[in-house]
């Protein structure tokens, strides 16, 4: 069993997994939300790598993903759900140009959260807001 914090930065995991190269834009992302969100503010940033590498090496089985997700389900509570679905799509935008591949994943990640489609439309909204460019 994992905490909300591990289910948050497994949920960031996942986003910038999505595509098989996590990049280090992605990965200073991941560790900017740690740093900076209120919802990480009793979170030892110490565990960070390790919470990272279980993630990633969950990632290696063949049903990883859904264990992933499972995993994710059992430790939210609801009210952070739209959360996780927002770190997902900062690290997701860290890119600049996101994949086909973490699309679906952000998908995924909308359908196995149960986020509300007009709340998934705003948290897309804003994040592309916040990284647009001149």
């Amino acid at each position: 069993m994992i905490d909300h914090h591990t289910a948050l930065i497994y949920t960031m995991v996942l986003a910038a997994a999505a595509d098989r190269d996590m990049t280090d834009a992605e990965l200073r992302t991941i560790g900017e939300i740690v740093r900076y969100l209120p919802v990480f503010a009793d979170y030892d940033d110490k565990k960070l790598t390790r919470d990272a590498r279980d993630c990633a090496k969950l990632l290696e089985d063949e049903d990883g993903l859904e264990r992933a997700f499972v995993m994710i389900r059992q430790a939210l509570p609801k009210k952070l759900c739209e959360t996780a679905y927002a770190v997902a799509c900062e690290v997701a935008a860290s890119n600049r140009k996101i994949s086909q591949e973490t699309l679906r994943l952000l998908q995924m990640t909308r359908e196995e959260l149960a986020i509300d489609p007009l709340a998934a439309a705003a948290i897309e909204r804003g994040t592309r807001a916040r990284h647009m460019t001149a």
